[in-house]
Order: C-alpha cells, then structure tokens, then sequence
C-alpha cells in the first residue's frame, strides 16, 4: 500500500510540474506585448509605418480572413505569388518580411490583438476627454510570481494529501512509517532542483546569446549628424557618403573633405529645427563650426588656414572578428536596401544600431530574401552566372524564385573561413 502511494505522489508531482511549465507557456502566448518585443518590434510600430507597415488594425486591411497566418508562416512564396504581398513589398522599399513559422495562430492574435488595443501613453481614450492610457509594462514578473504562487499552492496541496492518507492509515489501524520534513523529502527537493536549473539555465543561455550584441547603441559623436537632414529632407544618396558600401568589404566612414564638399558653401543651417529624443533642440550652425574646426576652414577667408584632423566618429555597427561580411555583394550584387540592416536611416535624427546583427538574424535574411538574378537594369547579374542551373530551373517553371539558401548561402564556410 505504502508503494502504491509514493507511486501515487511522484505521478502527482511531475503532472504538478509538466502543469507548471505548460501554464507558463500558454501564459507567454497570450502576451502579445512580449511576443511584439521579441518578434516584431525591430521592423514594425503598433501605430506608425516603420520597416514595415503599422500593426494596429492590420487584420482590417489583410484581403481575406487568415490571411497573416498563411504570410508569417511563407513569406518568400507569397511576396511573389499574393498581389497584397506584392503591394507590401513595393510600399516599403522592397524589403521583405523574415518568416516566423514557429509562431502558433495564438501568438500571431495576442500580437495583433495588443497591436489593436495599443494607445500611446498620455494620449487621450475614446471616453471621456482628458482621461489617458496608462503606459502599457512587461508583465513577466507578474507572471513568474503566478507560476512561483502556483508551485507553493501545488505543493502545499501534496502536504496536505499525505496528511490526510496519515490520518486514513491511523483510523484503519495501519502503522504508518515516520513521516520524512519537507526539507528532507527527495521528491520535493528532485523538483525545486529541477525548475531552478531550468530557469538558471535558460537565464544563462539568454545572457550568453546576448554577449557583444548592442541592439539599439547610440553613443553620442564629436559632431551632431542628423541623417534625417542629410538622407532624408535634402535625399543625399547613402553611397554618397559610404562609397565603399557597394565597391568593397566596408561602407566606410566619409573623410572631412567629403563632408566639405557642400560645406563650403552650405555655412548655416536655415531647415526646420533639429531636436534630439529628449527634447532639446541642436545648434546646428554651432556643430557645422565644429566640422570646420576639424577641416581647418575659414568660412570668412574661404581658405585652409590651420591645420586638418580626422574626426574620431564612435563606430556603432561591429561584428565579430570571426565573422566574413562584404558590403558590396550585399549592396550592389544582392541589391539590398540600406533600409534592411539599418533601419529607416533617413529619418534618424541620431543613428543606432537597428537589427541584433545575430547569426541568427542574418541566417533568417538568407532564408526568405531571393537572389536577384537580374542587375535590376534589365540585364542578367553576372555574379550569378555560374548559376545557370537555377536559370533554367525557373524559366522551366520548376521555381518562381530562388532565396540565398539555396545557393549556399547558410554554410557556416561563407561566413566564418
């Protein structure tokens, strides 16, 4: 009898566990504002276009029902085959959307559900006026202290259990064995062992997989440059500046004489005020004396009085030493828009590091983004000529499109040699 019970009690206990972890899982799907930050929040605002379109109300404008589930699950097929697709595609400089086939339909609806319901701190509601939102928060804590609330609950319950079967055998006259603390009781302890090691665990996998990543860095420079002004107000091509993005390894950062080759004749700037995120407005003419000061230009003799030097800009993009990046056969071979690893460069005021630049996130691009077989001029890209294979393959309609993988492009060789 006494074996039938323990049996009895570990079965409750790992049912209690798998519950537990189960619980948990089903908690974190139904948190949309989570599932938003780790998916989507690089490309895409509840409210505003961003990389790509705004979320909120994006199940009104999608042109039939299910249609986002078929579009996380198989965007590479569909941006080529969806007219909606398509139009999203154009719309947003071409850039395609990484798949997410491991997001359940009931990620995708907590997503697009908190999207709908999404209102900007401090704005007004639809009720009453002059009443605001609350700024919306990271419920994970609230949820571990449910899950660490419900572990208690659980193991109180088996306490109690084992009470009462106690009291059952002493009225049946059953000599029961001398009952074992909780602190001593291996089962309990085989769980508590089990669940810290499986958040330790998944804290340290996290914190690991984060070292030397700088999402979102945005150190302060010697001069104030707003790329909003230059890439986006006055359309200064990006190649401009960074030549050497579509002609070598590196974009490279521009000389002084590049910068003064407008600004020896632009001397003040007379545009729309250029504020930073906190607020504050930017002397503009103050930081334009400061690229002088650095060329060693007199504005009044319209001469190079003094002596020049460099300007010490803090890089913000860095990859690791081991890793193989050329910007030219991203940019000029694989056609692909600044805007993608960037971000929207052209409207920020003071830039930062858009994307994780994970392997993780460059292998996904690999996956979904197709091989541009044509120089986008109508004539055939000579890179991928020895690919002659694949051209016959879509002419023979055996593939309406090729992606990066497909030629290789997730060997760990083409990237870390």
């Amino acid at each position: 009898m006494n074996q039938v019970n323990r049996l009895l009690t570990k079965t409750l206990t790992v049912f209690l566990f798998l519950t537990l972890i189960s619980s948990v899982k089903s908690v974190y799907a139904a948190d949309g504002e989570t599932l938003f930050k780790a998916n989507c929040a690089s490309c895409h605002k509840p409210l505003e276009s961003y990389v790509g379109p705004a979320l909120k109300g994006a199940r009104e404008r999608e042109p039939s029902k299910d249609w986002v589930y078929k579009w996380m699950a198989n965007t590479t097929t569909m941006v080529n085959t969806d007219p909606y697709a398509m139009g999203l595609k154009a719309s947003h400089g071409g850039v395609v959307m990484t798949p997410f086939p491991d997001l359940s339909r009931e990620d995708i609806d907590a997503i697009l559900d908190w999207a709908d319901k999404f209102q900007v701190p401090g704005a007004p509601t639809g009720g009453v006026p002059g009443t605001t939102t609350a700024p919306t928060s990271d419920n994970t804590v609230l949820y571990g202290l449910l899950t660490l609330i419900l572990a208690i609950i659980g193991l109180i319950l088996l306490q109690v259990n084992s009470n009462l079967k106690k009291l059952t055998d002493e009225k049946d006259g059953i000599k029961s064995p001398t009952p074992v603390p909780f602190y001593r009781n291996k089962t309990y302890l085989l769980l508590i062992t089990i669940v810290l090691f499986v958040f330790a665990g998944y804290w340290l996998v996290e914190g690991a997989m984060g070292l030397g990543r700088q999402q979102g860095y945005q150190p302060d420079q010697p001069i104030y440059y707003s790329h909003k002004v230059h890439a986006g107000v006055n359309q200064i091509s990006c190649l401009y500046c960074h030549g050497g993005a579509q002609d070598s390894k590196h974009a490279t950062i521009p000389a002084v004489n590049v910068c003064m080759n407008c600004h020896k004749a632009v001397k003040e700037y007379a545009g729309e005020p250029i504020l930073r995120e906190d607020g504050t407005k930017v002397n503009a003419n103050d930081e334009i004396k400061k690229l002088y000061s650095y060329a060693g230009w007199n504005p009044d003799t319209k001469t190079y009085d003094k002596p020049g030097k460099p300007i010490e800009w803090v890089q913000i993009h860095s990859l690791p030493d081991f890793v193989y990046f050329n910007h030219s056969q991203h940019v000029k071979v694989g056609q692909v828009a600044c805007q993608t690893c960037h971000g929207e460069i052209q409207n920020m005021v003071q830039v930062k590091q858009f994307a994780t630049l994970s392997m993780g996130w460059c292998v996904n691009c690999h996956r979904s983004t197709n091989v541009q077989f044509n120089d986008g001029k109508g004539h055939g890209n000579k890179f991928y000529s020895l690919y002659e294979k694949f051209h016959q393959d879509i002419k023979n309609k055996k593939y309406d499109s090729v992606t990066v993988q497909m030629i290789g492009g997730t060997e760990c060789g083409k990237c870390h040699y």
